[in-house]
């Protein structure tokens, strides 16, 4: 068989873990396998930069973040769109797959990533995909990769914080990544004992921020700290028109809104601290590293059973799979009912509502 790899997208934790699965698992079932890794995401399929690859450039990358074969975003919107010669993306993605021979692809991949793959399997390309991206926002799985490694950087940020931020008794807004939905900065401000929590599924009122602190403040506890998902608005905001909204994300954001409102009602320092893309890089945890390798290990197999147009998952301890169709274009945002909401708000902290 002849199968080709790429990574689509943001990059993230995990993703030369992931390659290195699938295909140490593709090299030990299949003798006669030939795998070649396509250059940039969906970019190399549609301008047909591809190569083949060796099993040894698969060794000693378990640890790696980053991918060795690149990686680009491909909006959606655009694959169907002629160009000036009135050809689209999709038909060259489709014909440079049929001309290099290629037997199924095997592509790692966020949300958008997942759209296209789904396309591409209407068309009638053989198609096994993995998830990846830190937001953990993907559809049919508990877990992606790159997740775990993202919360333990974002939770090393704040923690960071804590000592000088009780050094100077001053309010600190760590604005973490999570355009829609909530994972990350859920999760690394309750792993790192953050105050209040503002993620984008529940609209907050900054009054209620306010008193947070300053009920901190009356039980002699001089600093606070807020982590705050991109994505995260004010109740008031939640009820603009969307184009309004988007509107207010590019002059400014989500932490810089809030540190801004809170001056104006505190007499303490208030500061900001954007980690960026520090979240999506370095290496992958262990936690990542064994996820990756589990997911590469099915992908694999699933290609040598023939199992295409779906997505290798993860279901309570279990390496599964699910349809494309039922993915592609679904996002998994924090439920109301999510456990760890409930534990928190046990716990004190405030989302807040």
């Amino acid at each position: 068989m002849r199968i080709g790899l790429l990574t689509s997208g943001g990059d993230c934790q995990g993703l030369n873990a992931a390659l290195r699965g699938a295909a140490k698992t593709l090299y030990n079932l299949l003798p006669d396998v030939e795998i070649y890794g396509i250059m940039d995401g969906y970019k190399g399929l549609i301008e047909a930069d591809w190569r083949k690859m060796e099993p040894h450039e698969f060794s000693g990358i378990l640890q790696e973040g980053g991918t060795i074969l690149g990686t680009s975003r491909q909006p959606f919107k655009t694959i169907s769109k002629p160009d000036e010669n009135d050809v689209d993306k999709l038909s060259m993605m489709l014909s440079n797959y049929k001309a290099g021979g290629f037997d199924a692809l095997v592509i790692l991949g966020g949300n958008g990533t997942h759209k296209t793959a789904n396309l591409l399997s209407q068309h009638g390309v053989n198609v096994v995909t993995m998830p990846k991206t830190i937001d953990n926002d993907i559809y049919g799985t508990d877990m992606t990769f790159g997740f775990d490694s993202a919360v333990q950087r974002a939770s090393s940020v704040i923690d960071a914080i804590h000592t000088t931020a009780a050094s100077h008794g001053r309010v600190f807004v760590i604005e973490l990544m999570g355009h829609k939905a909530g994972w990350l900065a859920l999760y690394a401000g309750f792993a790192s004992g953050a105050d209040v929590i503002l993620i984008p599924e529940i609209p907050y009122r900054v009054k209620s921020v306010v008193e947070v602190i300053e009920k901190r403040n009356s039980q002699g506890k001089k600093f606070s700290l807020i982590a705050i998902a991109e994505g995260a608005l004010t109740k008031k905001e939640a009820e603009l028109p969307k184009k309004e909204r988007k509107k207010i994300n590019e002059n400014s954001t989500s932490g810089m809104r809030l540190a801004g409102e809170l001056r104006e009602h505190l007499m303490q320092d208030v500061r900001t601290v954007m980690p960026g893309h520090f979240q999506r890089g370095g290496d992958p945890t262990h936690v990542d590293r064994a996820l990756c390798s589990r997911l590469g290990a099915k992908a694999g197999e699933m290609v040598r059973n023939r199992e295409f147009g779906r997505m290798v998952s993860l279901r309570g301890d279990s390496i599964t799979s699910v349809p494309l169709g039922q993915v592609a274009g679904k996002l998994k945002t924090v439920p109301e009912n999510c456990e760890i909401l409930h534990q928190a708000r046990l716990l004190g902290l405030s989302f807040g509502e």
